[in-house]
């Protein structure tokens, strides 16, 4: 498999005529040692029925939290690479102790960690990029029998470190080692039992999806569903793996995220998938600078520039992802002074095509102005149109919008409750 603008390059190696199971289990899934054990026999019953298993682990609970609680105790600003080395920690625990797990139910089970799995990245700690997979001791480990527990969200460098590879990290981990393996499908088990039209907890009546396009569901968690990392469905769309998103707690059907052909210009292929949201989404506005000075600042910090709206005093835009005190940092560091309003929040509606259906963004407009809603910005992609709106009311927003497109919007991607 080439090198492209996604992902690594995986080399794929063929050990057998089956490509193993690739699962990965969040850290609520591995959150104590009776989920762990659980987890273990899982694994267990699915290599008895004849099926190699590859199964990357989070790290346990809210430890990844832990850690760097501890780590900004010691220092305001930690170097990123001691950082990494302690915040890789957590997985390795994970890994450990579910094979000491499969030992005790009589199998055997390796466990690896990012960089003895063959995972290389380049070397930016903290939101490494993954640039290649060598397999090899998997392969080794699986012609075994052995089951290969595999550490998520790290990997190294090519000088040598050890590298992690941003929040939700392990999603990305999954779904490249599937690809290095040959495998078409990943599995991943979490605390939600499925996509969903909206956050349920916001919307009481939001839908569970069967499916969802990989393009529906990048967008969807870019524009803040928490569900899947968005590094990891790019990495998805770019090898043609499927993922199956499902509870790791329950044996509900959950949602396939994978590519599906769309209609030539029916109306099923621009339906509306669903409405997400983030409560933080900062402006900033800054004055007599351009745009091509603001993005070379934050681009040395590792911030990319998101929407730009200029106007006769500078300009306003986005930093999608970044720490604010970066963004300032960034552009204290070339003498432009900038004003941060970190009272908003970002409500988006998801529906592939809205360049062919501009009625998607006059609904949302309208909707928004008719309940009184003030949208501060507004974005379009392809695939989503996105409005700033004051933080206290983007539940209000969500819940309207969701009322106002997905009762009509979704047909039969829905999955009948019960």
């Amino acid at each position: 498999m080439g090198e492209n603008k996604h992902g690594a390059r995986a080399a794929r190696a063929v050990a057998s005529p089956v490509a193993p199971l690739v699962w990965k289990f969040g850290g609520t899934s591995v959150a104590d040692h009776a989920r762990l054990r659980a987890v273990a026999e899982r694994m267990v019953a699915a290599q008895r029925s004849g099926r190699g298993v590859v199964a990357i682990l989070s790290a346990m609970g809210s430890s990844t939290d832990e850690l760097a609680e501890m780590a900004y105790k010691m220092s305001a600003r930690p170097p990123l690479r001691e950082l990494d080395a302690l915040l890789s920690v957590g997985e390795s625990i994970s890994v450990a102790l579910a094979s000491m797990a499969v030992a005790e139910l009589g199998s055997h089970a390796v466990s690896l960690s990012g960089p003895q799995a063959g995972i290389r990245t380049d070397g930016q700690h903290g939101n490494a990029r993954l640039r290649e997979i060598r397999p090899v001791r998997i392969h080794d480990a699986l012609a075994r029998g052995a089951i290969v527990l595999v550490t998520g969200f790290q990997g190294m460098s090519q000088d040598g470190d050890v590298t992690t590879l941003g929040r939700g990290g392990s999603d990305a981990s999954a779904v490249a080692l599937a690809a290095a393996l040959g495998a078409t499908e990943c599995e991943i088990f979490t605390d939600v039992p499925a996509v969903f039209t909206a956050d349920p907890r916001v919307v009481a009546d939001a839908r569970p999806l069967a499916s969802i396009r990989h393009e529906e569901m990048l967008e969807m968690a870019e524009a803040g569903a928490g569900v899947m990392q968005p590094r990891s469905i790019e990495l998805a769309v770019a090898h043609g793996i499927d993922i199956h998103l499902r509870s790791s707690f329950s044996t509900e059907a959950g949602t396939w995220i994978r590519r599906e052909p769309a209609e030539l210009e029916g109306a099923g292929s621009w339906d509306v998938a669903g409405v997400a949201h983030r409560y933080h989404e900062t402006l900033y506005a800054a004055r007599d600078i351009d745009i091509a000075a603001v993005a070379v600042a934050l681009a040395e910090r590792g911030a990319c520039l998101g929407t730009v709206l200029p106007d006769l005093a500078g300009l306003r835009f986005t930093a999608p992802g970044a720490d604010p005190a970066e963004v300032i940092g960034a552009l204290d560091a070339i003498g432009a002074s900038v004003k941060v309003d970190q009272q908003l929040g970002a409500v988006s509606v998801v529906s592939l095509g809205i360049a062919r259906r501009p009625e998607v963004v006059v609904r949302t407009l309208a909707a928004l102005r008719d309940a009184g809603i003030e949208p501060r910005l507004v974005t379009t992609t392809p695939g989503r149109v996105s409005v700033l709106v004051d933080s206290e009311v983007v539940d209000d927003a969500v819940r309207l919008l969701h009322a106002t497109f997905i009762p009509a919007a979704v047909g039969a991607r829905v999955r009948a409750a019960g």
